[in-house]
């Protein structure tokens, strides 16, 4: 039997594959099945991966979740999140919403795996799409369809993570503009940021 999920991380899930299906970034073209050819067993792999050790640790889940919208909500979904800084610049990771994000070792680990096998192919930013669906499913959440063919991003700049990441502390018209600047609507206001207080699990 699968691991229970909190529906609560259920709909955030949900929520970010809908809202942010299309990477987010202008001019790429998505696609199922991106890397049919030049990486065949490319899903299988982080797939794998997941099952095998997102059960030993179930909270990945939600740290993947709110890594990947973090990403996304930043230069759209191009891994830049992922990013160090460099000459002294500090990047996304560095800013005060990033800090407390986990997952970058078990991302850098599924990277290595299908580095291995695919050298230079599959994108960071497929990758964490990716496990992040796979994560989801293993505990007992919905499996959904990730187009791919993200490309991964070359910058990455602290000031525009503290800049667009929503804070905790916006009001509801502060939290909407920040939302609206991403083409984003009330809806998925809604969706990604509602505080439920549901604390049924499905299975």
């Amino acid at each position: 039997m699968a691991m229970a999920a909190p529906l609560t991380l259920v709909v955030v899930a949900a929520a970010v594959a809908v809202v942010f299906v299309g990477g987010g970034v202008e001019g790429w073209v998505l696609k199922e099945g991106f890397y049919e050819q030049s990486c065949p067993r490319a899903e299988a792999l982080v797939k794998h991966y997941v099952e095998q050790h997102v059960p030993l640790a179930p909270s990945v889940a939600a740290t993947l979740i709110r890594t990947h919208f973090h990403d996304c909500f930043v230069r759209g979904c191009d891994a830049s999140v992922l990013l160090n800084g460099t000459d002294g610049a500090e990047a996304e990771k560095d800013a005060a919403p990033n800090l407390t994000l986990r997952g970058f070792a078990f991302i850098d680990r599924i990277k290595s795996v299908v580095e291995s096998e695919c050298p230079g192919v599959v994108s960071c930013a497929d990758i964490l799409a990716l496990a992040t669906r796979d994560a989801i499913s293993v505990i007992g959440g919905p499996f959904w369809r990730v187009a791919t063919g993200r490309r991964d991003g070359r910058v990455s700049i602290k000031q525009e993570a503290l800049d667009q990441i929503p804070a905790p502390t916006m009001n509801f018209t502060d939290l909407l503009s920040s939302f609206q600047s991403k083409g984003l609507d009330l809806a998925d206001l809604i969706w990604l940021s509602g505080k439920l207080t549901i604390h049924s699990s499905i299975y």
